[in-house]
């Protein structure tokens, strides 16, 4: 072979590898539907870690399921009359102050931006996971504000953030696709309680109320009966766990879980250096179309050394769904 033929052959080699590279590249790209752009023209959907196939419209656009930004409060007083002792409430008690979230509230609006004890935090509710997380919402020396993106994943809701418009997992506190790709927010110990163990663990507490009660219809369970399904609606597809019912709820701490139905059992287990215990009178939110008059799933606390641990009471589907190998 010439000294030229083989300088042709191997120009042409390098041509060809540059091909297969833009080939894949392009392959490789995730096309952006028009909806999303058109709802969120700052977010850079280039800079992703999921397949866009993972994200499913829940119905909703942008905000479609406004976020609370304004949160009104009373006293507990005045919350009595209107909330009855066994309606669950996501509780905050930090610095000395205590606010309780009504999930009958929670359950139309999914967020709530609020500070507390000067923190800026964002309490969050996805009913289709049944995930109560509170985070903090200061990420590298700005306050980011939350809302709803429309879209889910794993059935969980994506909220987004308003300065930059990256989409963050509600159920893992991560950012999926944008700007701030690679950050995770931190969450705060919260529990999920009913409104009668809240005030008497916070006499002079706060209790969120609506903004305008014309709004939406609060008080009732737009997910009548969801709960008791043998499997999640049909905004999820993927895998579901083998050795505990879809539906049943696991107590999530860090990337671990525990039944609900075992804790309940037992009332009080330790296990991996914490404490859990159960107590009744709690009414399920996503029950009867009457959220006062859902059924008793008890109240849960996990404790590390006497101190609240950040936890969860989600399905089990949507914990297998984020971390199968559990």
């Amino acid at each position: 072979m010439t000294a030229r033929l083989s300088y042709f052959l191997a120009t042409l080699l390098a041509s060809l590898a540059i091909v297969v590279s833009l080939i894949t590249s392009l392959v490789q790209a995730q096309a952006v539907p028009n909806a999303w752009r058109a709802d969120f023209p700052l977010n850079d959907f280039s800079n992703s870690i999921v397949s866009f196939d993972e994200i499913a419209d829940g119905g909703p656009r942008r905000d479609g399921i406004p976020p609370i930004d304004n949160p009104q409060f009373v006293s507990l007083e005045q919350a009595a009359a209107r909330y009855t002792p066994q309606e669950p409430v996501i509780s905050l008690l930090i610095g000395g102050e205590a606010k309780a979230y009504p999930l009958q509230i929670l359950m139309w609006h999914e967020i709530v931006n609020d500070r507390i004890a000067g923190i800026p935090v964002a309490v969050t509710f996805c009913p289709l996971c049944n995930a109560s997380l509170v985070f903090d919402a200061r990420l590298e020396g700005r306050v980011l504000t939350f809302g709803t993106t429309g879209r889910l994943r794993n059935s969980d809701l994506i909220m987004y953030d308003r300065e930059t418009e990256s989409w963050w997992q509600q159920f893992t506190g991560e950012v999926l696709v944008g700007e701030l790709l690679g950050s995770r927010l931190n969450r705060i110990p919260a529990r999920i309680e009913s409104f009668e163990r809240f005030a008497a663990r916070a006499p002079s507490g706060q209790v969120l109320v609506p903004n305008d009660e014309r709004m939406r219809r609060y008080g009732q369970n737009p997910y009548a009966g969801y709960d008791s399904l043998a499997r999640p609606y049909g905004f999820y597809s993927g895998p579901l766990p083998a050795n505990i019912d879809p539906m049943a709820r696991v107590v999530v701490v860090d990337a671990q879980a525990w039944s609900l139905a075992l804790l309940r059992d037992l009332g009080r287990f330790e296990d991996a250096g914490l404490t859990f215990t159960w107590v009744a009178e709690q009414n399920s939110a996503l029950d009867s179309r009457d959220i006062a008059s859902g059924r008793d799933i008890g109240n849960v606390v996990v404790q590390r050394d006497g101190e609240d641990v950040v936890y969860d009471v989600a399905f089990a589907f949507a914990y297998h769904a984020f971390f199968p190998e559990s």
